[in-house]
């Protein structure tokens, strides 16, 4: 290889970093900027300035925003439907999948016509409504996981993973007397971490953030979710305040815009603090799907 060859070799790599590191600076400072927002006194974000860090120090506006005592059931309800949600979820998009994976199944092509149909039609909110209602999942906490504890995306991905396992691993337990479901659990699930984990993180995200099913099929308070707290408390925010409310809000310096950014804070933080345990199954899973699927 020449010295000029060399050269144009750094040059095209430091021109690569320069560009990925723009690209990184572009996706994370605004995260970043909602971040030092929310830490500064709201009153005094409107003056504008703030790019690199807070201007005036408060934790006001996450002081007012988790005061209303109905957080800490909204936080406790969020996290069970999450973890429970998403737990089930995996596990009967996985059964299901491993069952419709298997090429010598009786009717599969009807079974994969039902579920490509599913996907892509849904009979509208009023009809699932109805539904919800007589099985009797209306202002309960089942309303948040059983209706999505298969999902007919991940269950497409999860059947093409399946059968892209060795038919050897399968064999070798038969003949030491393993059934189906020993199968599935000892030798199926070990070996599709990145599966997993990718259906889990979105899975996850997907129970954290939802706040609609909240909103139209839940009527007791205790049984409300943070996202949908946090939707009232951006309503309430854009809504015009009494007299009083307006004279504690402006004492505190805290404004509706920074409350919405505190709120934004708290939605992703849990998000945020889980994917880098799961980054490294994220990523094959999806190299894994893209390939396989």
């Amino acid at each position: 290889m020449t010295l000029s060859q060399r050269q144009k070799d750094r040059i095209m790599d430091t021109l690569i970093t320069v560009i990925l590191f723009v690209i990184m600076l572009s996706m994370f400072y605004p995260f970043y900027y909602v971040l030092i927002l929310s830490l500064n006194k709201g009153t005094d974000s409107l003056l504008g300035g703030i790019y690199l860090w807070p201007r005036t120090f408060t934790l006001e506006n996450y002081t007012q925003f988790l005061s209303d005592p109905h957080w800490y059931q909204a936080f406790l309800v969020t996290i069970l439907r999450t973890v429970t949600g998403t737990v089930l979820g995996v596990l009967l998009t996985c059964l299901v999948a491993y069952g419709l994976s298997h090429r010598n199944l009786l009717f599969h092509k009807t079974y994969f016509t039902i579920i490509i149909f599913a996907m892509y039609f849904s009979g509208g909110l009023i009809p699932y409504y109805v539904v919800l209602r007589s099985i009797g999942l209306l202002n309960t906490f089942g309303v948040y996981i059983i209706p999505s504890m298969l999902s007919t995306f991940f269950l497409l991905i999860a059947i093409s993973f399946f059968r892209e396992i060795p038919g050897e691993l399968k064999e070798s337990a038969h003949m030491d007397g393993a059934n189906e479901l020993v199968i599935f659990y000892r030798v199926i699930l070990p070996v599709s971490m990145p599966l997993i984990a990718t259906m889990a993180l979105f899975m996850g995200v997907g129970q954290w953030n939802s706040w609609l099913d909240s909103a139209y099929f839940v009527q007791s308070e205790s049984l409300r979710t943070l996202a949908f707290r946090m939707m009232e408390v951006i309503n309430k925010s854009n809504a015009p305040m009494d007299a009083i409310a307006v004279a504690n809000s402006a004492s505190a310096g805290v404004t509706s815009y920074s409350l919405q950014v505190a709120a934004m804070v708290i939605s992703i933080a849990p998000i945020v603090c889980v994917y880098p345990f799961l980054q490294k199954y994220f990523i094959q899973g999806i190299m894994l799907g893209s390939v396989k699927g």
